[in-house]
């Protein structure tokens, strides 16, 4: 039995129609739009002309493994809670690539690194903009010295972008998260929403307050890069906004959102929010010893549409994966890609720029 199709588990939902759509237009007839609405998947594959087809999946109830026999590649484009799927992946030999910034169940995943190189399948995790390309940003900081001390890693979200419902309650569910990171190469706890730091996006978007949120890229890195200290913070392009959220964390009002009716309608009114713009930044802070003296390294990108980017991202890993032979086992973006293989979405970005001590760089 051939194994050349490619399942996209979520392919019709915001972010995975883009997945879709671009492996499609690679790989016609190959692409499979998975999840449980098989009606959903059906109008999305017309749309599509055929080039995507639909298949039905619920990845949390027993299935038939014979879809895992054809499959050559997964892409997971929802949060999971156990294991189980993706270790029926590795045992049969499907690579698997995960946009997931949920770092507690990516963590259980590299667990799995046996029995992905017991059946010869790659994982690569931490894939999309946050994280994903702000990986790939801190890693091009980090080579830029001989020794990284610590990275800063800050995320503004435009609230007049299109974000997904699953996208806005992982935000909502974490506003009052309560997470650890790396500091001073020790555990250090900390919450979501807490320790505001203003950030240099540099260009039009000038300097902005942001706090800490529990994006996996701070607690991966840490390992992947060897840095003694990481930390992720997120904020609004409205810093009005950015400071109620702030307020209203301060104030304790967010262990209200474990009640059903209060998490619904935060979510709701996130999701209708209509002011602000269409885009997004990232910016990487790293600071670290060149040739025996303390350097800064600064790495910035603009854009626009967060879930298009995440999207992009993940079909370009993904048809890097299915094209090409990398090592079996589990990896986080930034230990098999770089910012350089990176180059088409790079150019997609309105603004993109590195720094070191202030001296402008090639990015």
């Amino acid at each position: 039995m051939m194994k050349d199709t490619i399942i996209v588990v979520g392919g019709y939902g915001h972010v995975g129609k883009t997945i879709s759509r671009s492996l499609s237009e690679k790989f016609p007839g190959k692409v499979y739009a998975a999840g449980r609405n098989v009606q959903t998947a059906k109008r999305f594959s017309e749309e599509t002309g055929g080039k995507v087809r639909q298949l039905q999946l619920d990845i949390g109830k027993p299935f038939d493994k014979d879809i895992l026999k054809r499959a050559k590649l997964i892409v997971m484009c929802l949060d999971q809670t156990d294991t189980d799927f993706v270790r029926a992946c590795f045992q049969n030999g499907v690579h698997y690539i995960d946009i997931s910034a949920k770092g507690s169940f990516l963590a259980k995943v590299e667990g799995l690194r046996e029995a992905a190189e017991a059946g010869g399948a790659t994982a690569v995790l931490s894939v999309g903009l946050a994280p994903g390309l702000t990986s790939l940003m801190a890693s091009q900081a980090v080579k830029l010295m001989d020794a990284a001390k610590a990275i800063d890693i800050s995320i503004m979200l435009g609230l007049g972008d299109r974000h997904g419902k699953a996208a806005i309650e992982w935000t909502v569910d974490n506003l009052n998260a309560r997470f650890e990171i790396m500091e001073d190469n020790g555990l250090v706890a900390v919450e979501s929403f807490t320790d505001g730091k203003t950030t240099d996006f540099g260009a039009d978007l000038g300097r902005k307050k942001s706090f800490r949120f529990p994006f996996s890229d701070q607690q991966t890195l840490a390992r992947t890069l060897a840095v003694p200290s990481v930390s992720t913070r997120l904020c609004f392009d409205s810093g009005i906004v950015t400071s109620l959220v702030a307020a209203m964390k301060a104030a304790g009002l967010f262990r209200f959102l474990q009640t059903g009716w209060v998490r619904k309608t935060v979510v709701r009114s996130f999701g209708q929010i209509s002011f602000g713009k269409e885009r997004f930044a990232v910016k990487v802070d790293a600071w670290g010893i060149k040739e025996k003296r303390e350097v800064k390294a600064e790495c910035m990108l603009h854009g626009s549409n967060e879930a298009e980017m995440t999207g992009m991202t993940a079909a370009f890993v993904a048809e890097a994966v299915y094209r090409t032979a990398y090592p079996s086992g589990v990896y986080h973006i930034e230990q098999l890609f770089s910012l350089e293989n990176m180059q088409p979405l790079v150019q997609r970005a309105s603004f993109a720029e590195m720094r070191l001590n202030g001296r402008k760089l090639n990015l």
